[in-house]
């Protein structure tokens, strides 16, 4: 891959990976299920240390996992968790879920009554979640956070480095029209990182924009 593909794509990576850290106690965490495992094993080391009430596992299947997985993103991920130790009484699977949207709305039919909530994914989907969660869920306060995942060293055997500029490409693009309609809150993107953006679709990674 050409070097100059790896730099645009590492600038929305970094863009992408959007966390704000609290030291404060922290009631739920929702972890936003993907092929990633990882994703996983870091919430269930953040879960050891905050020690909050609960951990919600949500998602149904997406593009990747409808055929990595025979069962649910959130089931996968919650007997991940059992393995490593996650008390099964603290764990609670929401299995509908299809998108970043419905990770929040269904996460809060469960349990609407928490304050101080952290949300967990991949890096690159912090800033949507950062962004759609005041529209799915007011009035709490949260934080996002994810594991330390270099690109493209870290990128995840399922998707490769490719696939993950694709799924990159998409984030952005959703950023841009889903606060358009109303799905999230406003995104400024700067000029360098629609610039990098409008590069990566030019040389084809366009397998993951909104249709």
């Amino acid at each position: 891959m050409a070097t100059s593909t790896l730099k645009l794509a590492k600038k929305l990576y970094s863009y992408l990976n959007m966390r704000s850290y609290s030291m404060e106690a922290i009631d739920l965490i929702v972890v936003c299920c993907s092929y990633d495992l990882r994703v996983c094993d870091y919430a269930c080391h953040v879960f050891n240390n905050k020690l909050p009430k609960a951990m919600i596992f949500s998602g149904l299947t997406g593009n990747w996992t409808k055929h990595l997985w025979d069962e649910p993103e959130a089931v996968v991920f919650a007997n991940r968790a059992k393995e490593l130790g996650v008390s099964k009484e603290k764990i609670c699977i929401e299995n509908k879920a299809t998108n970043t949207a419905e990770n929040i709305y269904f996460s809060r039919k469960m349990l609407p009554d928490v304050n101080n909530v952290l949300f967990i994914s991949k890096p690159n989907s912090l800033r949507r979640i950062y962004r759609t969660i005041p529209i799915q869920w007011k009035g709490i306060n949260f934080y996002t956070d994810a594991p330390d995942l270099d690109y493209p060293n870290d990128a995840s055997q399922v998707v490769g480095v490719l696939g993950l500029i694709d799924e990159m490409v998409g984030d952005i693009h959703r950023l841009i029209v889903y606060s358009e309609k109303g799905f999230q809150t406003k995104e400024n993107i700067p000029s360098d990182i629609y610039e990098a953006w409008d590069s990566l679709i030019k040389r084809g990674f366009d397998r993951h924009l909104v249709k």
